[in-house]
Formats: structure tokens, C-alpha cells, sequence
């Protein structure tokens, strides 16, 4: 063998000592300084707000903070967080979450809250602390928070908003020249994705031109699949040839969730519309004691004389002529204000 040939296999020799080493010992080839671990840092990655407890007055803002660790373990951190009025700039509500020691890498979510009042706008401010040494600060706008609806009131179902189809459909069932017996139809509908819970619907017969009480009723609204459509009837009797506004209303426990009008126009001479001014009518306040026209009269004599309480025969007892000419005043001056 020539000395060419010996030199070319001892740098081959060499070259795979060196590559058996360099597998041997992954580490042979690492730069010194890169294993040195670095200081640990943490940093804001990201801040989501979200609606938590939404009560009458107030409502809970859940704060998601994404927190991005590097290098070493990093110590004592805590994140705190401020709810600032937007438009008076008062601190509103102030809650620090202790988060303790990070390490591991990568990103870690701690979450928080602050209380707000249900109106208006906020500034929320979340800072980051390590060993009490503030290192981050970042900022997120919240509005709207009048919008969120408290969880007592918080219902899919409430009457159906339609073009052509009918909330409140009111028909004739009976009918006399003192009394008419009404049907009233409304619809309900689940906006929601389950089935809905029983509500009760409330009714109230009001005569346009004195806004006083003909009749109400109530119904059990029964469970309503998702996306359907219910109709509830009720039956009323009101004194005839008088128009009415049909108040419709839904509630939950007492709550009130959902209302509606409908009219009724039972005089052929006037005629009215929901959330329309209306024009002055005669108005018999006889016509509306005990919930209706066509109730006996009571005990009063057959002869129509007048009695020790003022009232004559025929008359419904309860209002006298006294309360019947301030009823008409009252009716009137209601009317000239409008006006």
C-alpha cells in the first residue's frame, strides 16, 4: 500500500470515529452557551371576555388570560384586573387572581372576573406582576353590558313577530246590546333549542278612551317544543260598543318576560290602533262596574225609585252619580291632554 492510499484510509478511519462520538454523545457538538437555561419571562398572549352571572343590576365579566412562559421558572405572579367606567373613568371593580409559580413552557390560561353594573361601558385593564414588579399591561373595551339579559328573565319564548299571521286575533263568540263575550287568540313561539318550561299568559281588556278595566283573564302557556308555534286562547266579556286595547303579557315566576297589544273595535263609529292617539268618546263608567255590562243589578227596587245610597233601578251598585260625573271629567281631561 502507497503512503496516498494509507493517509486517505486514516482520514476515513477519523471521520468515522468522529461520527460514532457525535452519536455517542448528542451533546459533543452543543454550543456551551446555549445550555444555559434563560430567564424566565411571562407575557399577555391574549384576553377574552366573556358574560358570567348576569343579575337585575349588575352582571359578572369572566376574563380569560392567556399567559405565554419562556426559560426559567418565573415566581410570585399574579394578575390583576380593573373594570373602569368608560365615560366617568371611576374604577368600578378591582380583583386580583394569585397565579404563583409558571414554568413549562408554552402558554397557560388563568381566569378572573369583575363585577359591573348592567349599563353604560368599560375599560378593563389586566396587569401582570411578578414578585410585585408589574411587567405587562394590556387593555380590552366592553360595551353593550346593558344588553345582557339577567338569568331570572332569560327565556326563548315570547309572542311571534309575524307579517301576515296574527299575535293577537280577537273574535266574537257572543254578543248582545250590553255585552260581548270575546275570544283572543295569540301566538307563542321557542326561539330557543329545548323545550321550553310552562309560562303564564296574562290578559287585560283596556277601554281606549278611559283606560279602564273590562275584564282579564289567564292561561297556562304549556311546553312548547324548539322552533314551534303555539296558540293560547282566552275568553273575556266586556260591555259592548266600546273599543279596546288587548294587553297580552308573558311571565316566568313572576317575571315578566314578553308583552304585546292587540285592539279590539267593538264601536263602528271609532276606531283605534295599538300605540295610536286616540279621539274623546262618550263613556259610561256604569257600563265597566263588576267586570262587565249585563250583571244583575244587585238588590235594587223594581220600580227605579231612587235609594238612600243614590242609586235608582237599573244601576250597578258600586258608583253612584257622584263617581260617574268624575269619571267623565277625569275622562275628558285625559282626553284635552292628549291632544
Amino acid at each position: 500500500m502507497d503512503t496516498r492510499t494509507a493517509l486517505l484510509a486514516a482520514a476515513a478511519a477519523v471521520l468515522v470515529a468522529s461520527a460514532v462520538g457525535v452519536v455517542a454523545v448528542p451533546d459533543a457538538l452543543d454550543d456551551p452557551r446555549e445550555r444555559i437555561e434563560r430567564p424566565g419571562d411571562v407575557r399577555i398572549a391574549g384576553i377574552v371576555v366573556s358574560p358570567g352571572e348576569v343579575r337585575g343590576e349588575t352582571a359578572e365579566l369572566r376574563l380569560g388570560v392567556d399567559l405565554r412562559h419562556r426559560g426559567s421558572t418565573v415566581e410570585n405572579v399574579t394578575v390583576r384586573h380593573r373594570a373602569i367606567g368608560a365615560d366617568s373613568g371611576l374604577l368600578v371593580d378591582e380583583t386580583t387572581v394569585d397565579v404563583g409559580d409558571v414554568d413549562g413552557g408554552g402558554e397557560r390560561t388563568i381566569n378572573g372576573s369583575v363585577d359591573v353594573e348592567r349599563a353604560g361601558g368599560y375599560r378593563i385593564e389586566t396587569a401582570v406582576f411578578v414578585d410585585g414588579e408589574r411587567v405587562e399591561t394590556q387593555r380590552t373595551r366592553v360595551d353593550g353590558v346593558a344588553a345582557l339579559t339577567p338569568a331570572y328573565a332569560d327565556s326563548h319564548v315570547g309572542f311571534t313577530e309575524g307579517a301576515v299571521w296574527p299575535t293577537v286575533a280577537v273574535s266574537v263568540r257572543e254578543a248582545d246590546n250590553a255585552s260581548a263575550t270575546l275570544t283572543v287568540s295569540l301566538s307563542v313561539t321557542n326561539g330557543g333549542d329545548a323545550a321550553s318550561d310552562p309560562v303564564d299568559l296574562r290578559l287585560l281588556m283596556r277601554q281606549a278612551e278611559s283606560n279602564v278595566i273590562a275584564d282579564e283573564a289567564s292561561e297556562t302557556v304549556e311546553s312548547v317544543r324548539p322552533g314551534r308555534t303555539k296558540t293560547v286562547t282566552a275568553t273575556v266579556e266586556v260591555p259592548a260598543n266600546y273599543n279596546y286595547y288587548v294587553d297580552a303579557s308573558l311571565w316566568s315566576d313572576d317575571v315578566l318576560i314578553d308583552e304585546t297589544q292587540g285592539v279590539a273595535n267593538l264601536n263602528p263609529r271609532e276606531r283605534i290602533a295599538a300605540n295610536e292617539t286616540v279621539q274623546e268618546v262618550e263613556f259610561s263608567v256604569e257600563d265597566f262596574e263588576g267586570g262587565g255590562a249585563g250583571d244583575d243589578a244587585g238588590d235594587a227596587g223594581d220600580d227605579g225609585a231612587p235609594r238612600g245610597d243614590g242609586s235608582t233601578d237599573g244601576s250597578t251598585p258600586g258608583f253612584g252619580p257622584v263617581a260617574a260625573l268624575a269619571a267623565l271629567l277625569a275622562a275628558a281631561l285625559y282626553a284635552r291632554g292628549r291632544r
